[in-house]
């Protein structure tokens, strides 16, 4: 019990620091008690207070970890994961669904469509949510990205159209990741440093119980009920989970100010000058020019498959271009002219951030090259259940959920952590590399799952290190900065992989059909293609079944042998990232884990 009491104290507790006094000088000196540091001067005992240049989204928080007792603090930790616990399971089971949907609207193949679509929209979302965070504070990001998941689930439970779906599952993409975002934030913020790959790996050890949960009520879900109830039950589960971690964080805010920690006082600014000031402190023209020209540079990814003349269509060009140019200018804008930038030019320029940042996208990048058809692979060639190629799909899911704990240990012990990357990386390359052989007709699932479990280690070490990393590099007031820009670049590279992972499928699968099936056939091609449940319809070893899985076999090894060449670029990012020691570094206020 000592041990866990020692984890969870005030971070000011850690150094007792007295500033020298003299006869004739009145300096205050600072002293550790347990739920703060008190400053002593010729006033008495003063609380300490939170960051005085920080903006107000960042000294709300601080004056919450100053204000709460242990007992809040345990309660969020509580609430965050069960939040992710009903994240992850309503993941497991869109991932298991959003292929039959799409297939009852006859568009399998326009899966990656609808992720492309969702990134794209998504990337652009966490930049500007980094500002609401920042300006507003934590529960307000919060609560705006819960009620956009709760409207994207009710819009996908009552959809009749593929666009409906398509808008619906932006929206709740939205939601879901800019929760997953604002909770890793809030998390950051009570937790130290040296801690917080335990807390990143405490907060998700619910993947573990979806793993395998979730498949199990997709296939009862689909097959029993209805796959409208998959999503509709969520949208009334997700508000009820989410509410304690608003009004946690409201109320001890409120008790912060009842205690004198974070003032009170109501701005005297008139109507004009607050809106003035929120849009300098917003950065409305930083966040417009990156919004529009991110979206815009990122639509053509999912257009130009239909374009009448592809990637060299006049409209697709001008796009990329535009957008290109408005990104430039959203840069100098941020550099030269924005009085609050959105992220400051120490930050971009930084070389752990630069070499995290090219290490996520990279590996999102050669991720999803491959992931966005794995389960219709297992279900088309190895003749799984839905339930069954969930449970394989999900092996990143329960591998990571252990190890993960490994990782965040063994951080807080040695205080570095670059070490795990050189391990990382040569073995993600390796168990993709061994794929290319393996994810083919006839080969047992077994070796398939033994590549699944060694990725998922690598990938493990990835997204742990890449957190730990970026958030060692800035102080706290730059927080929620730095993880919104690890996000975009691997929100994009998810886009940019799945795009990558839809232009293979589109010039490989439905050509290797037309040459593996028989010619009885060959007038249900469109069909065949568009469609799992066809697919499925076959009998295993009917010529129709076996050309199907033929077909797999060869746009998947493609798929895969592009992702394992970009992952191997990761071996030169893991270079840029300095080796921080995070035991070193005090980034928090308060009583924090």
């Amino acid at each position: 019990m000592s041990r866990i009491q020692a984890i969870f104290r005030p971070t000011v507790a850690e150094e007792v620091t007295t500033s020298s006094v003299t006869d004739n000088t009145k300096e205050d000196k600072e002293i550790s008690v347990s739920g703060g540091a008190i400053a002593l001067g010729s006033d008495g005992p003063q609380p300490e207070l939170p960051t005085e240049d920080a903006q107000d989204g960042v000294q709300n928080i601080e004056a919450v970890t100053l204000a709460w007792s242990k007992a809040s603090l345990i309660m969020v930790f509580l609430n965050i994961w069960l939040l992710y616990l009903v994240n992850a399971f309503s993941s497991a089971i869109l991932y298991s669904l959003i292929p039959f949907v799409t297939s009852g609207f006859e568009s399998h193949s326009l899966l990656n469509v609808i992720y492309i679509v969702s990134d794209a929209m998504s990337a652009a979302l966490f930049v500007p949510l980094a500002k609401i965070l920042d300006v507003w504070g934590r529960a307000e990001g919060f609560l705006i990205m819960t009620v956009f998941t709760a409207l994207g689930l009710i819009l996908m439970a009552a959809c009749n159209s593929l666009a409906t779906f398509c808008a619906a599952y932006v929206f709740y993409s939205l939601g879901t990741r800019g929760m997953t975002y604002c909770v890793d934030v809030i998390t950051a913020d009570v937790s130290k440093l040296k801690n917080r790959g335990l807390a990143y790996a405490f907060t998700s050890s619910p993947y573990i119980i979806t793993a395998f949960a979730g498949p199990k009520a997709s296939d009862d879900f689909y097959y029993h009920i209805s796959w409208r109830w998959g999503f509709g039950c969520f949208a009334i589960i997700f508000p009820v989970v989410a509410a304690p971690l608003y009004f946690v964080l409201k109320v001890n805010l409120s008790k912060a100010k009842q205690q004198g920690i974070l003032s009170a006082e109501k701005s005297d600014r008139t109507l004009l000058q607050s809106i003035w000031y929120y849009m300098v402190q917003f950065d409305i023209l930083g966040v417009s020019l990156f919004s529009i020209g991110l979206t815009v540079f990122l639509l053509p990814f999912t257009l130009a498959t239909s374009a009448p003349n592809g990637w060299s269509s006049g409209y697709i060009i001008a796009m990329l271009v535009v957008g290109f140019v408005v990104l430039g200018l959203f840069v100098l804008h941020e550099m030269l002219v924005a009085p609050v930038p959105m992220l400051n030019y120490k930050l971009l320029s930084d070389r752990t951030v630069i070499g995290t940042c090219l290490l996520g996208a990279t590996y999102q990048i050669s991720y999803y090259c491959w992931a966005n058809y794995f389960t219709s692979f297992l279900q088309a060639v190895n003749n799984l259940t839905l339930a069954q190629a969930g449970y394989v799909g999900n092996t990143f899911n329960v591998v990571s959920g252990v190890l993960l704990f490994f990782i965040g240990y063994s951080i807080r012990r040695t205080g570095v952590y670059k070490w795990l990357l050189y391990i990382a990386v040569p073995l993600y390359l390796f168990a993709q590399g061994l794929m290319i052989y393996f994810r083919r007709p006839n080969q047992s699932v077994g070796y398939l799952i033994m590549c699944q479990v060694f990725i998922s280690i690598g990938g493990s070490i990835f997204i742990i290190i890449q957190q730990v990393a970026i958030l060692a590099a800035v102080d706290h007031q730059h927080v929620a900065a730095a993880l919104a820009l690890l996000y975009v670049v691997g929100t994009v590279g998810g886009a940019i992989g799945a795009t990558i992972s839809g232009s293979i499928w589109t010039n490989t699968f439905q050509k290797a059909l037309e040459r593996y099936l028989p010619e009885s056939a060959l007038p249900d091609l469109e069909t065949i293609y568009g469609d799992l449940d066809t697919q499925l319809s076959y009998p295993m070893g009917s010529e129709e079944r076996l050309a199907i899985q033929a077909s797999y076999g060869y746009a998947q090894t493609r798929m895969l042998a592009a992702g394992t060449a970009l992952m191997g670029l990761c071996l030169v990012w893991v270079l840029f990232i300095k080796n921080i020691n995070v035991s070193k570094i005090n980034q928090v206020k308060g009583m924090v884990f």
